[in-house]
């Protein structure tokens, strides 16, 4: 996702084979260390993380936007994170307080606008642009420390990658419903 010709090139060979894409997930997600604080983050590392997490949804989402536009009506699903919600941050009470990660809870805070920016242009197209938050799915990204299934993350993406028309767009949804930005 960090490769404009590598992400073209999907866009191409997609196009190649089908008239059209009915769902896009964008899924691409780093994290570095859990433990370094905000201050001894450098800019290089945080804007690693950014390609990925930001740029990379934004990269795809526009190079499969013509399949998507073809569809009757096509759904964008953003994986983002509780950490991406500032409201989550601050919230002492919150299990994601202590993960104090400038690079990654920015980054997906920034997706979460850009979710936003991608809903407003394209309701009118009848195409629901949401982002979701998977939990502490069990993954590579996590040394697969994490408390749940992928299973269980995925369910409220493909929730949201099914919503029929009366669906929302524009929002931040986890298993227990709509999350604060």
């Amino acid at each position: 996702v960090t490769s404009d010709e590598s992400v073209a090139a999907a866009a191409r060979t997609l196009a190649g084979e089908t008239d059209r894409l009915d769902v896009l997930v964008n899924n691409a997600g780093v994290l570095t260390s859990m433990t370094t604080p905000p201050s001894q983050d450098t800019t290089d590392l945080v804007k690693s993380v950014y390609e990925v997490n930001v740029f990379g949804p934004i990269r795809v989402t526009q190079a499969f936007l013509p399949l998507l536009k073809k569809a009757p009506a096509a759904r964008v699903v953003m994986m983002s994170s509780g950490l991406g919600s500032m409201t989550v941050q601050l919230d002492r009470s919150s299990g994601f307080y202590e993960v104090n990660q400038m690079g990654y809870n920015s980054s997906k805070s920034a997706l979460n606008s850009v979710t936003v920016a991608f809903a407003k242009e394209l309701e009118p197209l009848g195409i629901k642009v949401n982002a979701t938050c998977p939990g502490y799915v069990k993954t590579d990204m996590n040394g697969h420390t994490g408390t749940r299934t992928v299973e269980q993350g995925a369910a409220t993406a493909i929730r949201l990658a099914t919503l029929g028309p009366d669906g929302p767009t524009a929002g931040f949804f986890n298993d227990d419903g709509p999350l604060p930005w």
